[in-house]
């Protein structure tokens, strides 16, 4: 089984649905059995997918020729004998979420994850905070 993780930068002037990538990716990751965390502030978006290596591909492939994305780094791409995230999730701050509440759902989010992955999404996090 493979786990990529990733980050991206939203190409500027573009509008970001993020209803509408969630309901697209839900769908989309289930028929490819994709499984993972996207983090966004609707700025950036680090997101770790993980499945079967074609399907974590296939994914990955369409994110990238995707013209809302831009400047996509890839921070790891290794294998796992387990799934880190046993169900799809996407995790944004809302308009009313306090930063302390935005943590703890995270938190839980990254709780079965590996110290690489959670470092990755808290050290981001983070920053965003600081900002």
């Amino acid at each position: 089984m493979r786990q990529l993780l990733y980050i991206s930068t939203a190409t500027p002037g573009t509008t970001i649905d993020t209803v509408g990538i969630l309901a697209a990716s839900l769908r989309n990751n289930r028929r490819e059995g994709v499984t993972g965390l996207l983090w966004t502030d609707d700025r950036r978006f680090l997101q770790v997918l993980e499945g079967e290596d074609a399907a974590v591909q296939g994914v990955f492939d369409r994110i990238k020729a995707d013209p809302r994305h831009r400047a996509i780094v890839v921070l790891h791409d290794r294998t796992i004998a387990v799934r880190e995230f046993g169900a799809w999730e996407m995790a944004r701050r809302g308009p009313s979420d306090t930063s302390d509440a935005f943590d703890t759902k995270m938190r839980h989010h990254l709780a079965a994850a590996s110290p690489a992955v959670r470092g990755t999404f808290e050290g981001l996090i983070a920053a965003r905070r600081a900002a």
